[in-house]
C-alpha cells in the first residue's frame, strides 16, 4: 500500500479572520483566503472533519476566487463546547450567522455556497433556503427518501454512528493516527498526501500536552450520525431559491459512509456523479471536482 509520503499540503495563512459568535457560549472561526477581486466562495465540510483538510480542493481555487472557509462548531479551528447543543438544527443557525457576518464584516456580495455532506444538507435544511446565495454546489450530501432508502440509510447511520463511538480519541502521535488511515475503507481512495493531513487537521494537542485528541470528539461526531435519517428526508428541493449543482459520489461502489442517493430523476436538481469516487470525492478527485464546480457556475454566468 502506498502513502506517498513526499506529498505535504502546506496550508496558507488566512489573509484576515473573524471569530462569529453563534450563540452565548460559542464562536466560530471565519477565514478569508484567495483572490478578493474574484467571485466569492463560502466552504465548509463533513461531519468530524475540518475545511483545511480540504485544501487539496480549494488550494486550486485561490487564484480565481475569493474564498471564506469556516469550520462546523467543535471541528477545526474551533473549541468544543456544549455536546447538547451540537446538532443538524443548530448547524443550521450558525451557517446563517456566518453568512450574515460575511457581509457585516466585508461587504455585500454574491456568494456561491460550496459544501460537503452535513454542511450540505444544513444549507438545505436553512429557512433561508439558499436566498443568501447566487448558487450552490453541494457535494455527496446525506439525503434519502421515505422506502426501501431510508431504511438502508436509517441502518447504515446506526452501523457509522456506533463505529464512531468505539473508535480511539487519543494518540500519542499524528503519525500514528496517520498510520491508521490507509488500512480504513473510507480513505482507500484520497490523494497523496491526505493521510498525514487528515492528522494534523482533525487532531489538536490536549489539555496537558501529553497526547493528541480528536478536534471533535468522538461522542460529537456520532450523535449527529445518529439523528441523519431524521434530517435526510427533509429537504424540499422545489422551494430552494438559488440554482443547485449536486456532485455525488459514484452510486455504483460500495459505500464507506453512508448511502449516496442518485438524484437523476428528480428534475429541479442539476444532479452528476463522479465515477470511481465515494464520499471523500473532494479529497479523491479534487481537479475533477473543481471542474465540475467551474462547469456549473458558468452555465449559470457566476464565473
Amino acid at each position: 500500500m502506498t502513502t506517498h509520503p513526499e506529498t505535504f499540503w502546506e496550508i496558507p495563512e488566512p489573509q484576515s479572520t473573524v471569530d462569529v459568535p453563534v450563540d452565548n457560549d460559542t464562536r466560530i472561526t471565519l477565514r478569508r483566503h484567495g483572490n478578493p477581486e474574484g467571485p466569492r466562495l463560502v466552504l465548509s465540510h463533513g461531519n468530524g472533519l475540518a475545511i483545511d483538510l480540504y485544501f487539496p480542493f480549494w488550494s486550486l481555487l485561490l487564484d480565481d476566487f475569493d474564498l471564506f472557509v469556516y469550520d462546523l462548531r467543535n471541528h477545526g479551528w474551533n473549541t468544543v463546547s456544549s455536546l447538547h447543543e451540537h446538532s443538524v438544527p443548530t448547524f443550521v443557525n450558525d451557517h446563517d450567522c456566518i453568512l450574515e457576518a460575511i457581509d457585516l464584516h466585508f461587504g455585500k456580495k454574491t456568494k456561491i455556497g460550496v459544501f460537503h455532506s452535513v454542511s450540505a444538507l444544513t444549507a438545505l435544511l436553512s429557512p433561508a433556503r439558499g436566498g443568501g446565495f447566487g448558487a450552490c454546489v453541494l457535494f455527496d450530501p446525506p439525503l434519502c427518501r421515505h422506502g426501501d432508502s431510508y431504511e438502508e440509510f436509517d441502518a447504515a447511520a446506526e452501523r457509522v454512528a456506533a463505529m464512531t463511538r468505539r473508535r480511539a480519541n487519543r494518540f500519542e502521535t499524528t503519525e500514528e493516527f496517520a498510520e491508521v488511515l490507509p488500512y480504513l475503507p473510507t480513505f482507500q481512495r484520497v490523494a497523496p498526501g491526505v493521510f498525514e493531513l487528515v492528522a494534523r487537521t482533525t487532531l489538536r494537542r490536549s489539555a496537558n500536552g501529553q497526547v493528541y485528541e480528536l478536534r471533535c470528539p468522538r461522542e460529537y461526531e456520532a450523535q449527529i450520525v445518529d439523528y441523519a435519517a431524521t434530517f435526510a428526508v427533509l429537504v424540499d428541493f422545489p422551494r430552494f431559491q438559488c440554482p443547485i449543482k449536486v456532485i455525488g459520489a459514484d452510486p455504483t461502489l460500495p459505500y464507506s459512509y453512508l448511502p449516496t442517493l442518485d438524484l437523476s430523476d428528480i428534475v429541479t436538481v442539476d444532479y452528476d456523479f463522479l465515477p470511481e469516487t465515494t464520499h471523500l470525492l473532494q479529497m479523491e478527485q479534487p481537479a475533477e471536482c473543481v471542474d465540475a464546480m467551474r462547469e456549473f457556475l458558468e452555465s449559470q454566468s457566476l464565473i
